[in-house]
């Protein structure tokens, strides 16, 4: 989909609803002027008027304070959002009463929860557990989704790293600073490594697992 300048607009009319303000409100949040993202401000002179594009660098600063990732901005810009699949969720304690399942065993009733799949982004994919360093968590052959673009990990998530020597593995993060990651593994016969920053290309938590 292209994002044209009414697209552009759109998203980020939308993005300022999100966060329960209006597009001046939005631009103050940002540290911009208040006028930056007025409708005046979006066509300037001529016949027809030419349209006015938002700089990168304001368009960095919204999606800073909001929160969006750059994929969920561009989502704003659809006219029909991406439908969200769900499947049902019970806690283990709720799952052994009567009434949350019917004769062939499929969940029935309204006391269930409903927890939301990971949504395809541009920066969501899948890789293949290799080797034991996370078992019995992750055993050989299983396959997790990681998603680029989501929010940075914290302590204590499980995580994919990409080095810059080439190196992608399955691990725990056990601290996160400005200057270096450790990662732990579920496997005691792996001890801990510590990561310089300057050694990591990338890492991003995992949202999902087959096994």
């Amino acid at each position: 989909m292209p994002l044209t300048h009414p697209r552009l607009w759109k998203a980020l009319d939308a993005a300022a609803r999100r966060e329960g303000l209006s597009a001046s409100g939005l631009a103050k949040r940002a540290g911009l002027d208040a006028t930056a993202f007025n409708p005046s401000k979006r066509f300037g002179p001529g016949d027809p008027p030419r349209p006015r594009w938002p700089s990168t660098e304001s368009l960095t600063r919204v999606l800073e304070v909001t929160g969006l990732s750059l994929a969920e901005f561009a989502e704003l810009a659809e006219d029909a959002p991406r439908p969200k699949r769900s499947v049902p969720m019970l806690g283990l304690a709720q799952a052994g009463l009567d009434g949350f399942f019917d004769a062939s065993g499929f969940p029935t009733g309204d006391g269930w929860d409903a927890v939301d799949l990971p949504a395809p982004t541009p920066g969501l994919f899948g890789l293949t557990i290799q080797g034991d360093s996370m078992a019995p968590l992750y055993r050989e052959g299983d396959r997790v989704l990681v998603d680029r673009e989501g929010p940075e990990p914290r302590r204590g998530d499980r995580v994919v790293v990409c080095t810059t020597g080439g190196e992608t593995v399955a691990k725990e993060l056990l601290s996160l600073t400005a200057r270096a990651a450790t990662l732990g593994s579920i496997n005691p016969a792996y001890p801990p490594r510590t990561l310089p920053r300057r050694d990591i290309d990338w890492l991003a938590r995992i949202q999902w697992v087959s096994q």
